[in-house]
């Protein structure tokens, strides 16, 4: 199962080259970055509105598809989950605040 998402990414760049018409991901591609990152965010709203009503079943359907749709997103920019998952190593044993100020300082 930690397979998984290399395996979802690799059809997710595999559809940059698939017909638009045959494909849902090839369509968002298609719509462009926009179109893309509207479905995030709806999938990000859904999953608020999941977690209010407190439905186990629901938070995980709709986290799924905020993956995916991030997935898309990643594979758009020509990033991977093999970049997010080294920033999270990265993050790992540091303190949220730590990190966090460290963040803020880069930005000075």
């Amino acid at each position: 199962m930690n397979d998984i998402l290399y395996k979802l990414a690799e059809i997710l760049e595999e559809r940059k080259q698939a017909d638009p018409e045959s494909s849902y991901v090839a369509g968002l591609y298609n719509k462009g970055l926009d179109a893309i990152l509207k479905k995030v965010g709806e999938e990000a709203t859904e999953i608020v509105m999941a977690a209010k009503d407190g439905h186990a079943e629901k938070i995980v359907y709709e986290t799924a598809d905020l993956w995916f749709h991030t997935l898309v997103l990643l594979a758009s920019q020509n990033l991977g989950p093999e970049d997010v998952l080294r920033e999270l190593d990265r993050r790992f044993g540091i303190s949220g605040i730590e990190e966090k100020a460290s963040r803020k300082k880069e930005e000075r």
